[in-house]
């Protein structure tokens, strides 16, 4: 079972870092290039404690629908999402906040089995693990853009 950790240093208070990684706006924006909508559950603001969504988005030219909730939340330090349904057999992403003398360090945990056995273990070895590091980078690239600036504003 892969694990991800991407640690992300971020020139912004850890509430602002804190809400911001869990905005559904916010998400929409990072993820344009997937053409990713939350389009069932919280479809916009802040997801909360025990909240869902389902994401429909676009990925190796297959639209795929993935819904999570959220099962564990301890404001502004950590939230975790799991999946409820969709193409992985299971993941967990939890979302780490440490406020520091610069910022905030934010650190993802993304923790994820793909289906279909020896299948699904080759293809995340030949592709799927880096695939899904270079989504929570591009991520956490325009959470740390949005957060630095005052377009933070806008989404929160």
């Amino acid at each position: 079972m892969p694990i991800i950790t991407i640690e992300t240093l971020i020139q912004a208070p850890i509430q602002r870092c804190f809400d911001l990684s869990r905005s559904i706006d916010l998400h929409q924006v990072s993820m344009e290039h997937t053409q990713e909508k939350a389009i069932a559950g919280r479809t916009s603001g802040l997801i909360q404690l025990g909240e869902q969504v389902t994401w429909q988005a676009k990925h190796f030219g297959v639209t795929q629908k993935l819904s999570v909730h959220i099962t564990a939340f301890d404001a502004p330090g950590f939230f975790a999402d799991e999946m409820l349904k969709g193409a992985f057999k299971s993941f967990r992403h939890e979302h780490h906040f440490k406020a520091n003398l610069s910022g905030t360090l934010m650190t993802d945990l993304f923790n994820f089995e793909a289906p279909l056995g020896i299948l699904g273990q080759l293809a995340n070895t030949l592709f799927l693990t880096k695939y899904m590091r270079r989504l929570l980078e591009e991520r956490n690239r325009v959470l740390k853009e949005i957060a630095e600036s005052e377009r933070w504003k806008e989404i929160l």
